[in-house]
């Protein structure tokens, strides 16, 4: 790829140092998708500049105005501390005609109700966990036909915030408690769904028309004790996720048939969502062999050693080309009439 200025957006508390010589691994955790990002394209040869954006858009365009990038890579996952602004921020990139990496406006907002995009998915045939919304100021009252137990979750936070293993309850006290919890603490309105026992999967798709669908990865829970379900200290505690044993990897032990369908359903539910640019699709394979879509996340987190960047790596994509591909589909998205698999 010919040397690109690319503008990379993020949240002004993780702007990256230029190294990470004399950073605790916690301090590193903070930022470490922004300074792989940001140094491994600049390794690449790329004119890289890190720009922190969250209470005001004018930055924004100053730095568009004098820089003149030729893509924006954006980690924005939230503006104005608020999760579901994120498309806004796409919205106006589009606005400007500027190319950006990762979702289009319509795929983030379908993707983020974890409700709406059950009830698409669903829709096209696809198993999911029965489900109740519980707004806020509302009184809970478990549906008859929503059966215990449940895992109560925020409506449309991600990264696993909110969640611990006081989410899955087994009665109906315990769900009054935890939507309490999610409306007070997190400030949303709660989803209750089916708690599914079984394996927790991660496939990730790549592109806007013709798709790569990554190596199924699986999140293996060690000794934690209680429920294996992916908590906050799960996703974002090294040290918690060293004690335990937490790892992921490859799904092993699925037979080739088994992991075909698991592919080619999360290609249809990234059909079904308008998704473009790259996300993870999220399931539950059920030990009766039922797949259970959980949700899907567009622009997932891609350092270096997370799911998304493994996965392809085992799928024979370097870094490197990871962060190329993820650059090209943006830029092809902004050119009418191009189409980038």
């Amino acid at each position: 790829m010919r040397r690109l200025r690319v503008l990379v957006l993020m949240h002004p508390d993780f702007v990256p140092p230029d190294s990470t010589e004399g950073y605790t691994a916690r301090q590193i955790n903070e930022w470490k998708t922004e300074y792989d990002v940001v140094s491994t394209l600049r390794a690449a040869g790329h004119d890289v500049r890190p720009l922190g954006a969250q209470e005001e858009i004018r930055p924004v365009r100053e730095e568009i105005e004098s820089f003149k990038p030729h893509v924006v890579f954006t980690l924005l996952e939230q503006f104005h501390n608020e999760p579901t602004y994120d498309q806004h921020v796409a919205s106006y990139l589009e606005l400007m005609q500027i190319p950006y990496t990762g979702c289009n406006p319509r795929g983030l907002i379908l993707a983020r109700g974890k409700d709406l995009s059950k009830t698409l998915v669903h829709h096209r045939r696809i198993a999911v966990p029965a489900f109740a919304v519980f707004p806020m100021r509302r009184k809970v009252k478990r549906p008859a036909r929503l059966a215990l137990p449940l895992i109560v979750k925020s409506l449309n936070e991600d990264g696993s915030r909110g969640i611990s293993q006081a989410s899955v309850v087994d009665t109906d006290e315990k769900l009054a408690e935890r939507v309490a919890f999610v409306h007070e603490r997190i400030g949303t309105a709660a989803i209750a769904e089916q708690y599914i026992e079984g394996r927790e999967l991660y496939v990730g798709v790549l592109g806007n028309n013709r798709l790569r669908v990554l190596p199924v990865w699986e999140l293996k829970f060690g000794t934690m004790g209680g429920q294996a379900i992916a908590t906050e200290k799960v996703k974002h505690d090294p040290g918690y996720q060293e004690r335990v044993g937490i790892m992921d990897g490859p799904a092993k032990n699925l037979a080739p048939e088994v992991l075909a369908r698991i592919q080619r359903t999360a290609k249809r539910i990234y059909r079904t969502l308008g998704l473009d640019g790259y996300a993870r699709i999220d399931f539950r394979l059920s030990a009766d062999g039922t797949l259970y879509f959980i949700e899907a996340n567009p622009n997932p987190e891609i350092a270096k050693s997370q799911e998304f960047a493994t996965a392809a790596q085992h799928g024979g994509l370097d870094y490197p080309d990871l962060l190329h591909r993820i650059l090209a589909l943006g830029k092809s998205r902004a050119n009418a009439g191009t189409s980038v698999g």
